[in-house]
């Protein structure tokens, strides 16, 4: 009898003792398990692209082929791009339609070749969209269609259009509303989005560009919501060059356009020596872009004079993956 009860709690010692040393073991395991565990990357709520305005110095001197836009951004570290129309020669061909379809074969060789993503072709020197004469306007608009006719070869989704012309606020939103319409309903047949840049002058007061948007009223018309261009009027009424004089509101402007937008574009002047915009508020400008809901492409779009095109680029970019860090 004694023997009996002997063995079995002898028995309930070693079953006990194999718990413990399991539960030990399953817990040292764990702990182990969460040493290495390697902390998750923190990913941006956006991916980067690079304007190629950027570059624009080194391609007018000559410094850098602008058919080498798409190799160059790669190398710096982007997954999409930006076209400038006016960075590329076509129109004093003999037959410049056919100039620029060759053109566009190239680029799209170019961006496949190095793996980026072609976003968005920005339109200069195609006449004012926004101008009092209704038969300008209309030429205007039908300057724009092979713009968007080669956004649809290339795969891009948009074409940055700029809305000068009159400067009368009561006239220019409304016709505005009407080129951007029209523009708007030919680039719907492609698949593509018109999309307005603050740019100065009128198209840079937030409140009337947004009420040009609700005005057309169109899934592919939209804006593209520039940090730093908010210039109402420069020094002579110039267009460009000279100093600005009056200016809207940055922040205001960028949170109007933003439930809009269809992209945005980081505008950068210069650094400080902790790698700071020094006149723009970039967390601040994040925090709004972010709040909108925006998911897309953020274009890096560096125009300085003190840091080279360059080491203008890279500290826009590194600034933006910085702070992005700091908002997820």
């Amino acid at each position: 009898m004694y023997k009996t009860i002997f063995k079995g709690l002898l028995c309930l010692l070693i079953i006990s003792s194999c718990k413990k040393t399991t539960k030990e073991n399953t817990t040292i395991e764990q702990e182990e398990e969460k040493i290495i565990e390697e902390p998750k990357e923190s990913v941006p709520f956006f991916e980067l692209s690079l304007a190629q305005w950027s570059l624009h110095k080194e391609i007018q001197s000559g410094k850098l082929d602008p058919m080498d836009f798409a190799k160059k951004a790669k190398e710096l570290g982007f997954s999409g791009v930006e076209y400038v129309s006016q960075l590329y020669s076509y129109k004093d061909a003999k037959d410049p339609k056919l100039a620029l379809q060759q053109l566009l074969d190239s680029l799209k060789s170019e961006s496949n070749k190095h793996n980026v993503q072609n976003l968005l072709i920005m339109v200069d020197g195609e006449g004012d969209l926004a101008v009092i004469d209704e038969k300008e306007r209309n030429q205007t608009v039908e300057n724009h269609q092979k713009w968007v006719d080669a956004a649809q070869f290339l795969g891009c989704h948009s074409i940055r259009v700029n809305l000068f012309g009159t400067n009368d606020p009561e006239k220019w939103v409304k016709v505005a509303t009407d080129g951007l319409t029209k523009l708007s309903e030919y680039a719907a047949t492609k698949s593509i989005n018109v999309i307005v840049e603050n740019h100065g002058y009128l198209s840079s007061n937030g409140s009337l560009l947004a009420e040009v948007m609700r005005n057309v009223n169109k899934p592919n018309c939209g804006t593209l919501p520039d940090f730093g261009n908010f210039c109402l009027e420069r020094e002579g009424g110039e267009r460009w060059g000279a100093k600005c004089v009056k200016e809207y509101p940055k922040y205001k402007g960028t949170e109007e356009l933003m439930p809009f937008a269809k992209g945005v574009s980081a505008k950068s002047y210069d650094f400080d020596e902790n790698g700071n915009e020094t006149t723009i508020d970039y967390k601040k400008m994040l925090e709004i872009v972010k709040a909108s809901g925006y998911q897309g492409y953020i274009g890096v779009e560096y125009e300085g004079d003190r840091l080279s095109e360059i080491d203008g680029i890279i500290a826009t970019r590194d600034l933006l993956i910085n702070l992005s860090k700091q908002l997820n």
